[in-house]
């Protein structure tokens, strides 16, 4: 399976870094399997850094019995649901280590802040939200959240958009 990541440099060795957001699916390296989604990331990264920054892709690859689970402590969320909403609201407000290798899942970006806000204060119930979300195009994300499922990351190339 090829994966991507959309930063401002180019990744051939990718780590978890320590970040001040607190994200989907805990910390951890983000990947996604639709390229365009991480064409998308790396020119939002490179506009908040403003001109000077530089926009890349970088693709790996793994195996595909890999997410069978066998090897890894593997979350796995086929689609937004309230068990999801939980886990991602838990993870975006809490800097907790959740036990996983990898968490996959829905991607709820930046845009989809406003209906977090909402849930959050108790102003949408969660199927509310769940049915606001389904409404926008929620790409899949596969987070490696332990230097184990890093790993199983094989680099393939990267190339500047």
């Amino acid at each position: 399976m090829k994966l991507f990541h959309g930063s401002t440099a180019i990744v051939e060795q990718p780590r978890i870094v320590e970040t001040q957001r607190l994200l989907d699916f805990g910390k951890g390296f983000y990947t996604t399997t639709n390229r365009e989604q991480a064409e998308r990331w790396a020119i939002i990264k490179q506009k908040r850094l403003g001109e000077t920054a530089k926009s890349f892709v970088t693709e790996y690859e793994i195996y595909d019995d890999l997410l069978a689970g066998h090897s890894l402590n593997i979350m796995k969320f086929n689609q937004a649901s309230e068990e999801w909403l939980d886990f991602v609201v838990h993870n975006r407000n809490e800097d907790v280590d959740h036990g996983y290798d990898i968490v996959i899942g829905p991607g709820a970006n930046d845009t989809l802040y406003q209906t977090f806000t909402l849930y959050e204060a108790d102003i949408l119930t969660k199927s509310e939200t769940i049915a606001r979300l389904k409404i926008h195009p929620l790409f899949d994300q596969l987070a490696f959240n332990t230097h184990k499922a890093l790993d199983y990351l094989k680099y393939i190339r990267s190339y500047e958009l």
